[in-house]
């Protein structure tokens, strides 16, 4: 047994029932161990909570990033909300993506501080790789930084649905936010006179 099964095991875990619904003795019987082997690789269920999480935001980082900077990026439209419906599909699926939106709107309370801290540094590093996308487009009708603003704003409220509605409130927030933001950012053709 590796520290890094143990990781995966209380991710899914934690995705599925949250720090509260879950129990160390939960984790050792997802991986076929005895509760006390678990203090061999982390002192307590925060530690191994704390060190998962990490590793979950660093991956997330990774995937944001891989998204937002291929050589054969298609048009800034497509990379958007293919990003947002990946994203679904990926809470769907991953144990990973699930436990990520859960810390960040439900985080534990006596751990709120640590928690906040780390999703904030995800959440500017995000920002900063779409302005970065955004300073590269010409006919933006905002600013760069209002763009990268406001399609955080998008995906939020995508993610609450995701935590809260089902798989057709899901679709109907996304399609109807992005489009309104789509619209929103994009300059108008100037009429032809």
């Amino acid at each position: 047994m590796t520290s890094e099964q143990l990781k995966q095991a209380a991710i899914r875990l934690f995705a599925d029932h949250g720090y509260e619904g879950t129990s160390l003795a939960d984790i050792a019987a997802e991986v076929g161990i005895k509760k006390q082997s678990i203090y061999t690789h982390f002192k307590n269920k925060d530690e191994l909570f704390l060190k998962a999480m990490a590793d979950v935001l660093e991956k997330e980082i990774e995937y944001a990033k891989a998204s937002f900077s291929s050589s054969e990026q298609p048009h800034l439209k497509e990379i958007l909300f293919s990003y947002l419906t990946d994203y679904v599909h990926r809470f769907e699926v991953e144990a990973e993506t699930k436990f990520m939106l859960r810390i960040s709107f439900l985080p534990p309370s006596h751990l709120y501080r640590e928690v906040m801290e780390k999703v904030y540094v995800y959440l500017d590093t995000f920002e900063e790789l779409l302005i970065s996308v955004f300073e590269n487009q010409p006919a933006l009708a905002v600013k760069p930084s209002e763009a990268a603003t406001a399609y955080m704003g998008v995906a939020d409220a995508v993610f609450a649905e995701m935590l809260y509605g089902g798989p057709s409130r899901v679709q109907k927030r996304l399609d109807s936010c992005f489009c309104v933001y789509w619209n929103g950012i994009k300059r108008k053709a100037e009429p032809t006179v």
